[in-house]
């Protein structure tokens, strides 16, 4: 009899969800509030920067790696180096969204699009369906399934813009019009866990934003098409300080050359890896003098704030207090970054079609980076002092855990061979049945 799984949201976390259990023999439903895919996708491009190679090949070797693999296809620029990271791969944002939705539909994922998730049906704690509202059409869509993936994100409304300052949630993904995402976890009445910045306060903010490549100077703009970055040092007058350095989730550039430079990379938009930077200061700066903002509208003042409601969760990615619910992307943790929301958006996706098919999930070995980040990240969140830390295979905290555990390498070979201990050789590309 065939089994159906059900996955709240349509970022990297709930593409990879899909095309796990797809593979893995169930039926697969996406719901996506908007009318594109990918999410944060849509305004990053980074994949395969430092401890990243690593876990990219480790999934890829696991048989899990499609859209990376789709990534690297839509690259503008591969194998380039800025600041602190090196063997970077930039994929190009504009084909990448299309080429994803493609390849769900080929795999026989049924995408419901514009189609926000509103309610979830609930028998104790087993979810039995969702029930979502198409913007276009104005119906009601209800879908029984037999276990589920949350993967709606944790960005903040738009009450977050002003609530936790610097912040802003007007982002291309986040766009009011398709209406608030809504997590299952927290519908279900499981208290989520809410991340902090630095300073104690509530959330971290986002990562980049880009800017509008045609405002940029016909120099700069010919050095990113040719080069993929350009790194231009800031007079010290005009820089921000080092405490900015914190403010960002992504704190795998928390190092002094993002405050003594602007870096820019090239993703088809000009992509400013700060996390915001006054537009009446940014126009100083040579070459940026008709700098303007693309996403988000509000880049000169903050971005947007995320990790304000975390699945409760085991190494698994199983929800704590829910019998069929698994999660992916930031609902399983503090992990930033498209790479850590594809892998735990693939082992999300493989646990629920398990569990729809009657067998028990399953946690990553630690002796893969994959399997070790993950509990990791769980281990750290039990501590107040870790739950004000961001984890990421390319920089900061967790990639200096990599290099220490000797988890990092860039030798595909002993990548795979490393997979194949560990029993895990195409374990994603097989039928659970």
């Amino acid at each position: 009899m065939a089994k159906k799984v059900i996955i709240n949201g349509g970022g990297w976390a709930g593409c990879a969800a899909a095309l796990a259990a797809r593979k893995a023999g169930a039926e697969v439903e996406l719901f996506e509030r908007t009318d594109m895919l990918l999410g944060t996708g849509l305004v990053g491009g980074i994949i395969r920067n430092n401890g990243r190679f690593t876990a990219t090949e480790e999934l890829i070797a696991m048989g899990g790696g499609d859209l990376f693999q789709i990534a690297d296809k839509v690259a503008r620029h591969k194998n380039i180096e800025f600041p602190g990271h090196k063997h970077v791969t930039l994929y190009d944002v504009a084909l990448i969204e299309p080429a994803v939705k493609k390849t769900l539909l080929n795999a026989g994922v049924k995408l419901h699009m514009h189609a926000r998730v509103k309610d979830i049906d609930q028998d104790g704690d087993v979810i039995t369906a969702l029930v979502a509202e198409d913007y276009i059409d104005k119906k009601e869509i209800k879908a029984p399934g037999d276990s589920f993936v949350d993967a709606s994100g944790t960005a903040g409304p738009q009450g977050n813009c002003m609530k936790y300052g610097n912040g802003c949630v007007m982002c291309i993904f986040r766009c009011p019009t398709f209406g608030p995402r809504m997590s299952i976890t927290g519908k279900a009445g499981i208290t989520e866990m809410i991340g902090k910045k630095a300073d104690g306060s509530v959330g971290a903010m986002s990562g980049s934003c880009k800017l509008h490549k045609d405002s940029l100077s016909r120099e700069l703009a010919e050095k990113l098409d040719k080069t993929g970055v350009a790194v231009v040092p800031i007079p010290q007058n005009l820089q921000k300080g080092a405490a900015s350095l914190k403010q960002k989730a992504c704190q795998q550039y928390a190092l002094p050359e993002f405050n003594d430079n602007i870096i820019l990379l090239d993703t088809g938009h000009a992509k400013l890896m700060s996390a915001y930077y006054p537009l009446e200061i940014l126009r100083q700066i040579p070459g940026f003098e008709n700098a303007r903002f693309e996403d988000p509208y509000a880049g000169g003042i903050g971005n947007s704030m995320r990790y304000v409601g975390m699945s409760p969760r085991d190494n698994a990615l199983h929800v704590d207090g829910l019998a069929n619910v698994f999660c992916g992307g930031e609902k399983a943790g503090l992990l930033v970054g498209h790479t850590e929301a594809i892998i735990t958006g693939t082992l999300a996706g493989y646990n629920a079609a398990r569990t729809a098919f009657g067998k028990d999930p399953i946690a990553l070995p630690t002796s893969l980076a994959c399997g070790d980040a993950i509990a990791f990240v769980k281990e750290s969140m039990q501590t107040e002092e870790g739950m004000t830390k961001k984890y990421t295979f390319s920089g900061s905290v967790y990639f200096e855990r990599m290099k220490r555990l000797n988890l990092y390498t860039t030798d595909v070979k002993a990548i795979e061979d490393r997979v194949e201990k560990a029993g895990m050789t195409d374990v994603f590309a097989k039928a659970v049945l």
